[in-house]
């Protein structure tokens, strides 16, 4: 039996309830996690570490400016930004397992030498070494796409993604929720960065052993999952033919020409550009307008980040229920949870800017469900590149990530156009209208004019050679007028 030309265990492919491609998956998950906490550390780190009431002179105070602060704090993304499309590229040449084993592990040797650096170089050499994490760390999102194209049977793919991504979350609330009593321990705000430096190290060394590029790679792999997987993903002739090391050539304009690719190009600015606006400049709008710190409640902090992880969790299972009563196609599928990830924030955003100060807990609520409902993205246009082209889905991911990081520098400073007056509610508005124009028209081209369909570029050689194959046929009938 198939369902989106895809075999299913019904047609004879023995599907394991749970197999190496979930351990996989969180693997990945606990990857992701030791990433955001070192992408956070120093932004609750710095607090402690600019804190001229500390006492201790083991653990030295900064006399940073905020203009110096700020720079620390963005100098992370702009070796991320470097290497988002050279990542692609590389995950595809090299396996996404070494890109992941040299991405964390790296960037874990970072985390445990910042307190050092800040001590012998202060601020620049903690700036550059910020830097060289975020360079680092550019290939992660690529490197994971690369992975889950050859780990993850199509009708999966959704709920292996979501498990994936879901790390992301996972490592911030951990962080958020460590970091007061690490900086109040004997071990001072260094412990921060040894803490997330060890988590990435150790994750290297367990990943080195476990991790696998593709399941005929993998050493404790059962055969029949492996079958399994191989034969949803149509991949055992492709194995069987080509050296694993064997690269296609990136068909560049084919992918800039593809009207799907686009669609899913705009989608993932405008989930950039709304979670971002959300992250950064809501909890000055909480403070300014409702008189809500919630930037100096650790648990008003976490909640998002919470909401966000559990109820991506929650669609995973939903996800799951849909494929096992085969309710909804693929293409129905990441729609439909594009749409709940984009549209319930749209919303609920513009409901939060008629909230009065009187009203400031359902303001938080709101902001909650905004940033919750945004995991549902992680079913949809988040997978949409594996969909359109597995074989190229690093580069893809590289292209929109790239695009998308783009939007995150670009929101804050528009935000800062719009809002002279951080107590003017009508600015406010404004932004969030802004914002919620993105989610609105991002999600309507993708579900009007996006696609799960697996392109044609997706094998050039063999576009290639169909091409060749009609220019000789062409040919030959001419031949035989004459």
């Amino acid at each position: 039996m198939e369902r989106d030309g895809i075999p299913t265990a019904k047609s004879g492919i023995e599907k394991s309830a749970f197999g190496v491609r979930h351990l996989q998956s969180m693997l990945i998950f606990f990857g992701l996690c030791a990433v955001f906490m070192m992408r956070v550390n120093l932004s609750v780190a710095i607090v402690a570490m600019m804190d001229r009431n500390s006492t201790n002179p083991d653990f030295p105070d900064y006399d940073w400016s905020e203009q110096t602060k700020s720079l620390l704090l963005s100098s992370f993304f702009w070796g991320y930004f470097l290497t988002q499309i050279p990542g692609g590229q590389l995950s595809e040449r090299f396996g996404g397992k070494v890109m992941l084993l040299f991405s964390v592990g790296t960037s874990g040797f970072l985390a445990l030498f910042t307190p050092l650096s800040a001590r012998v170089g202060d601020w620049q050499l903690t700036c550059a070494l910020r830097f060289l994490q975020g360079f680092c760390q550019g290939v992660i999102y690529p490197s994971t796409h690369t992975l889950l194209a050859k780990w993850a049977p199509p009708a999966e793919r959704g709920v292996l993604a979501t498990l994936c991504f879901s790390g992301s979350q996972f490592g911030s609330i951990i962080m958020l929720a460590v970091s007061g009593a690490l900086a109040a321990s004997a071990y001072g705000w260094p412990s921060i960065f040894y803490m997330s430096g060890c988590c990435g190290v150790l994750w290297a060394i367990v990943w080195l052993f476990l991790g696998a590029d593709s399941p005929r790679e993998s050493k404790i792999i059962s055969t029949n999952e492996r079958n399994y997987i191989e034969t949803t993903l149509g991949a055992i002739s492709k194995s069987e033919n080509k050296s694993s090391t064997s690269k296609l050539p990136t068909p560049w304009l084919s992918i800039f020409t593809s009207v799907p690719f686009w669609m899913l190009l705009i989608a993932c600015c405008a989930y950039n550009w709304g979670y971002w606006t959300l992250m950064t400049q809501i909890p000055s709008y909480m403070k300014s307008v409702l008189g809500k710190d919630i930037k100096s409640n650790a648990l008003l902090s976490a909640l998002p980040y919470a909401a966000n992880l559990l109820l991506g969790l929650g669609f995973c299972a939903l996800a799951q229920v849909l494929l096992s009563m085969q309710l909804l196609s693929t293409n129905a599928s990441r729609k439909v949870f594009n749409t709940i990830g984009m549209w319930i924030p749209m919303a609920a955003i513009i409901a939060l800017g008629f909230v009065g100060k009187e009203q400031a807990d359902m303001a938080v609520v709101l902001l909650t469900v905004a940033v919750g409902t945004n995991s549902a993205s992680f079913l949809g246009s988040f997978v949409n590149h594996i969909d359109l082209a597995p074989n190229f889905a690093g580069t893809l991911m590289g292209i929109t990530n790239c695009a998308a990081n783009v939007m995150s520098v670009i929101a804050p400073l528009v935000v800062g156009l719009v809002v002279t007056d951080t107590t003017n509610t009508t600015q406010w508005r404004l932004v969030f209208m802004i914002m919620a124009l993105y989610y609105f028209s991002g999600n309507l081209l993708f579900i009007t004019l996006g696609s799960t369909k697996l392109q044609s570029w997706n094998e050039p050689t063999k576009r290639r050679e169909k091409r060749e194959h009609i220019e000789f046929q062409a040919v030959a009938n001419e031949k035989d007028h004459i």
